[in-house]
């Protein structure tokens, strides 16, 4: 079983420059190898399979890293299911974790992040808390974005290291993990994983 998130990047064309391209290649590198696990197409439009335990934890990182490049947002759809082709291209590959990742990115609407899997329930509760959590996360800022992409990208170091990677005080790293709802969308993510161990 795989998970592949489907996404692309929101207001991408009103963005001043194409930084957040590299950004972008180097958070999906963090995951996996292009062009197998990962590609970008279209210009802003992305594929990436990981393991389903990793992948809410990964969206949350990409977002974090497009709201402190750019201010930018990013829509991601992520299904979780048996992959049937695995080619060299991602965007060649095929398999259920495709169809239901595509299907989850068409029918966002308003929402930027959303699950689908082999079971309806577990869907059910996961998007009504990822609905929930969008009240925080669409407001990152880019500080508060940028401590939240540290954090993940350093899960091992304490505040006081997280300050001095950052230059930044101690406090500031404080308040903007808890702006950003760092402890819910943790709960959430320890959630998420539990959830998918179980399908």
């Amino acid at each position: 079983m795989k998970a592949v998130i489907t996404g692309d990047i929101i207001n991408s064309r009103n963005s001043k420059t194409f930084g957040w391209i590299d950004s972008l290649k180097t958070i999906l590198s963090f995951y996996g190898k292009a062009p197998a696990d990962w590609e970008i197409f279209r210009g802003d439009s992305f594929q990436l399979m990981l393991e389903p335990e990793r992948a809410l934890l990964a969206a949350f990182h990409i977002k974090a890293v497009m709201k402190g490049v750019d201010s930018l947002d990013v829509r991601m759809g992520i299904g979780v299911g048996e992959v049937e082709h695995q080619a060299a291209r991602i965007t060649e590959s095929n398999g259920e974790a495709f169809v239901l990742s595509g299907s989850c990115f068409e029918g966002l609407k308003n929402q930027t992040i959303g699950v689908k899997t082999t079971d309806q329930e577990v869907d059910k509760t996961l998007n009504v808390m990822l609905r929930l959590a969008r009240l925080v996360t669409d407001d990152w800022t880019s500080v508060v974005s940028n401590v939240i992409r540290a954090k993940i990208e350093h899960p091992k170091k304490n505040q006081k290291e997280l300050a001095a990677l950052l230059g930044k005080s101690q406090s500031s790293i404080s308040d903007a993990l808890k702006r950003g709802g760092w402890d819910e969308v943790m709960l959430l993510e320890e959630f998420y994983r539990e959830q998918i161990s179980c399908l």
